[in-house]
């Protein structure tokens, strides 16, 4: 993956200065912040023409707004894409994404292993109105060969999946689906567009929670679709616009601007920390199995290094004890943070079984590969020592 070729210039800088010029906002080094929910026009006729599209300009903020757009455009940059949507949660993002490509009779072949929340939109939220949702091992590409059929229209997946950081060979699985007119979705907030591009690695469309690694402050919710522009027009207008309404707000979009500037340092400090504890937990006699793309002992190891610039920050690993065990060892940190989310500047632990996966059946969690004594830690960007000591006492205590 290579930063920086020809005129085009690295990512870090393209992260700070991409699509905005100062001098086109009276000098202000950083990019204005407009509050405006409505946009005025020089007469009717230039109303007319925006609305059916035949005249740039805005006419809504629900629709576009100047300080969003700029966003838009950094992130699409940034990932490889022709063009962005952004939207109030990364909820907000697949919903208003799979709203607009799916219809009646279509299938979507999703991963084993989701978040939580997109687990819950296909199969209680699209499965009522008409979509087969079926399930697979999508870390094995021939599984998908096997199932893949005229009615699939979308092969959904993360890589790492959250939370049990299983990886799918993109490329692989997009020969695949592209080879059966099926389109492939993959949700990237793992990795962010520094660690992992999905769209160079054939992927048609992009998702990420923003809310994560983008904003990285935990202070704000978003979300993020990157893909072609012309289908991205539809989901604006119609998915977004019209059928979810999960806007982002600008003071949100103006916040994420921030955090982009300083992507690439916070995820080299979040994959050392996440290295270092995993290295540590991979050795503990209280620890069945440590998954960490960084870890030699990690399975899909080669691939990682194919797919990853590098581990990033997130983690999961398994505790001989059980469910049990998972929640003596979350109620004895003091450190890292018991909390969902991830991403922050704060190290952030969660139990599955406990918590964002709780509404999974023991049945359903076997099914879908997220073992009970499973414990997730996104590492932040505090001092390596500190995080050590904080989760071997937490060990000792489970």
């Amino acid at each position: 993956m290579t930063e920086s070729s020809g005129t085009r210039k690295g990512f870090n800088t393209r992260a700070i200065h991409h699509a905005y010029d100062p001098y086109a906002g009276h000098g202000s080094l950083n990019p204005p912040l407009y509050l405006s929910s409505t946009y005025t026009f020089p007469t009717v006729e230039d109303g007319a023409a925006r609305f059916a599209g035949e005249q740039a300009g805005y006419v809504y903020s629900r629709v576009g707004n100047p300080t969003t757009h700029l966003l838009e455009q950094r992130i699409a940059d940034l990932e490889g894409g022709e063009a962005a949507v952004v939207t109030g949660s990364g909820q907000g993002a697949t919903t208003s994404l799979l709203w607009t490509l799916l219809a009646p009779g279509d299938e979507v072949i999703a991963d084993k292993t989701l978040y939580g929340c997109t687990f819950g939109f296909l199969n209680h939220g699209l499965a009522k109105f008409g979509v087969k949702i079926t399930h697979l091992d999508l870390t094995d590409p021939r599984n998908l060969e096997a199932a893949i059929g005229p009615q699939t229209k979308i092969v959904f997946f993360e890589s790492p999946a959250n939370p049990n950081m299983r990886l799918v060979d993109i490329p692989a699985i997009c020969a695949i689906a592209h080879r059966h007119g099926a389109l492939v979705v993959v949700d990237n907030t793992y990795c962010t567009p520094y660690l992992q591009r999905p769209i160079e690695l054939g992927a048609d469309y992009v998702l990420h929670s923003a809310t994560k690694y983008l904003g990285g402050h935990g202070d704000l919710i978003a979300g993020a679709i990157v893909g072609p522009q012309e289908p991205l027009l539809q989901v604006r207008f119609h998915g977004l616009k019209d059928m979810t309404g999960a806007v982002l707000s600008s003071q949100d979009a103006f916040l994420i601007l921030r955090g982009i500037k300083t992507l690439s340092l916070r995820m080299h400090r979040h994959s050392e920390n996440a290295q270092g504890i995993a290295e540590f937990l991979a050795r503990h006699p209280k620890v069945a199995v440590c998954h960490y793309p960084g870890l030699e002992s990690f399975p899909q190891r080669e691939l990682a290094k194919r797919q990853m610039k590098l581990p990033g920050g997130m983690l999961a690993f398994e505790l001989k004890g059980g469910i049990e065990a998972g929640r003596r060892f979350m109620n004895a940190l003091q450190l890292i943070t018991r909390a969902v989310s991830l991403g922050d500047a704060e190290s952030l632990a969660q139990h599955p079984a406990s918590m964002t996966h709780s509404f999974y059946t023991p049945e359903q969690r076997m099914e879908h590969l997220i073992a009970e004594g499973l414990v997730r830690i996104s590492a932040g960007l505090e001092d390596l020592d500190d995080l050590l000591a904080d989760v071997k006492q937490a060990l000792d205590a489970a």
